[in-house]
């Protein structure tokens, strides 16, 4: 994203924290995961943010239902073995994305 290198950098940098807290506490029995909501659909989401959901593989922002949904999963005993991940709540935006980076 052109004039985003702060806001990249800043995303970089907790995907890589995540994943070294991540493998400091394994063996506690201490899971570490990050989020990255794209977009989602909150009293603060501005028109071109919610304009940007609807072009989203899925059609539509998501909800902060959803996301909430995503973290009490990985909050739950039955996910202890899932640990240093990204999970990307985004529609398939980051795959459409990238796609169109390539072609």
């Amino acid at each position: 994203m052109p004039n985003q290198s702060t806001y990249g950098s800043a995303k970089a940098a907790l995907v890589g924290f995540s994943k070294s807290i991540a493998l400091e506490v394994a063996t506690m029995g201490i899971t570490v995961n990050a989020v990255a909501p794209g977009w989602i659909a909150t009293g603060s989401a501005t028109v071109a943010e919610l304009e940007a959901g609807r072009a989203t593989p899925v059609g539509r922002s998501g909800t902060a239902d959803e996301v909430a949904a995503l973290v009490a999963f990985l909050a739950s005993p039955d996910v202890a073995y899932l640990t240093a991940q990204l999970l990307v709540v985004d529609g398939g935006n980051s795959v459409k994305d990238d796609k169109a980076r390539h072609n």
